[in-house]
């Protein structure tokens, strides 16, 4: 079976430290994404993500990490690998790609995984760049499943 990536991506107007570092420390990840988490993210850590308004958690196994360019990850059931990857474009904008790969799913199963996955790290991209460039919690993700 060929390799399935789901590639979701954005520009944020803001340098590739800072980026990353938003996707590294939850007490700014959580302005944008998961409610709640055990811990920073570094090399070799597990640590759990939440999302109370859902009761839902994640334990997330990070694999790598590569200052300012890289985070990989591998997450969920089945657990599949997650990377995000952060090219500075300029000294004040950086483009970042989310990978998600790892999928041994039937065609169905695969489609509503492509589906979800776009939409749902979409949702995120879209949270860290308002909340990143203009200092705005839209709560997207919150209000993705309102009920």
């Amino acid at each position: 079976m060929e390799k399935v990536v789901i590639v979701t991506q954005m520009l944020i107007r803001k340098p590739a430290k800072e980026v990353f570092e938003a996707f590294i420390d939850p007490a700014i990840t959580t302005k944008f994404w998961f409610t709640k988490s055990s811990g920073k993210l570094e090399e070799g850590k597990t640590v759990t993500w939440e999302w109370e308004m859902y009761k839902v958690s994640n334990e997330v196994s990070v694999k790598e990490i590569i200052a300012n360019k890289k985070i990989a990850t591998q997450w969920g059931q089945p657990a599949v690998n997650v990377d995000y990857e952060f090219t500075a474009v300029t000294e004040d904008t950086t483009y970042v790609e989310i990978k998600n790969y790892g999928f041994d799913l039937n065609a169905d199963e695969l489609i509503k995984a492509v589906m979800d996955n776009t939409g749902g790290f979409t949702t995120v991209l879209d949270g860290a760049k308002a909340y990143l460039e203009h200092g705005i919690q839209l709560n997207l993700v919150g209000d993705k499943f309102p009920h």
